[in-house]
């Protein structure tokens, strides 16, 4: 699924799905906010993993692996 980072200056930053599924994130948006990255992901966990990878923090960790890992397919998302 295709995921969106949102940038929104001083306010911070917003990563979420693209389409319908990210339309409640992105309407908290401010009017400044501006697409600067997207990226296909299969599950969560790669997501924010390639998230993570992108922002150039440490590796990305889950306290609910059984959930973030599994793909989108298998939650049914797609």
């Amino acid at each position: 699924m295709l995921h969106e980072l949102w940038d929104e200056g001083d306010e911070g930053k917003t990563f979420c799905l693209a389409g319908p599924r990210g339309d409640g994130a992105r309407a908290l948006l401010s009017e400044h906010a501006r697409l600067v990255w997207t990226v296909e992901a299969a599950s969560h966990f790669d997501a924010m993993t390639l998230y993570y990878q992108r922002m150039g923090w440490n590796a990305y960790t889950t306290e609910h692996p059984e959930w973030d890992n599994r793909t989108y397919a298998e939650h049914g998302w797609e």
